[in-house]
């Protein structure tokens, strides 16, 4: 059974994680809530993992931590330390941080983006101009470890996945799915369209915190030829 909290509906899912819904559409409002329900409780109960998406956020937990007085699990003190927390006024908010990725287009890099241009009705150079010209939001990651799904595409630019996806990918490929953009941070198979890639590394497993991205993260791209790419990837 779903319980309704403040607009939310929570879903028991296992005996240690509930879902809490915020919407059912892919959306720049629907998701601002979820990360703004995240932060607070990241914040309040860090006892209280959570795993944003796109219109839900993912509460992991022990339940050993809510018992009430005769040693069983109880929803309710979960519930309520949650409801306390996303109604705290305390927690003071942070300016989300602001990433340049440094894209090559076209070619190689991006071979569906002639296919792309010809979709939308434009030129190549014009698909370009669009999708560096906005600023994207991290709206979660998902797909594979680092992968960043973007909020922000030019509406214009929208395309349907292919229809025969791709068994390898190069890492860094950026692409576009539907009415969003993303990047492989490793080979994978897809079937998004790619328009370029990017020398950054996106994922380290060694790192102390390994995806470059994080949800609520600002993203712009920024275009840039073959020998700027080839210098940037030796940076690595």
């Amino acid at each position: 059974m779903t319980q309704a909290w403040s607009n939310m509906q929570a879903e028991p899912l296992a005996e240690d994680a509930w879902l809490l819904r915020f919407g059912e559409t892919i959306g720049v409002e629907v998701n601002a809530r979820v990360l703004a329900a995240a932060a607070r409780l990241q914040a309040e109960l860090a006892e209280v993992e959570c795993v944003p998406a796109y219109a839900s956020l993912l509460l992991r937990f022990d339940p050993a931590r809510w018992l009430d007085d005769e040693g069983h699990f109880s929803a309710g003190r979960l519930q309520d330390a949650i409801d306390a927390a996303l109604r705290s006024s305390g927690t003071p908010e942070t300016a989300p941080r602001e990433l340049t990725v440094p894209v090559r287009y076209g070619g190689e890099a991006g071979e569906d983006l002639d296919a792309v241009a010809a979709y939308a009705r434009l030129s190549p150079e014009e698909v370009i101009a669009r999708h560096t010209s906005v600023t994207y939001r991290v709206a979660m990651l998902g797909f594979a470890p680092g992968f960043p799904y973007l909020l922000g595409l030019d509406p214009v630019l929208a395309m349907p996945r292919r229809s025969d996806p791709r068994m390898r990918v190069p890492a860094g490929s950026v692409a576009i799915g539907g009415q969003q953009t993303g990047i492989y941070p490793q080979e994978l198979p897809g079937g998004w369209q790619l328009i370029g890639r990017t020398p950054l590394p996106l994922f380290d497993v060694t790192a102390e915190s390994p995806s470059l991205f994080q949800p609520g993260d600002r993203v712009r791209f920024r275009a840039i030829d073959e020998r700027e790419y080839e210098r940037l990837r030796r940076l690595g």
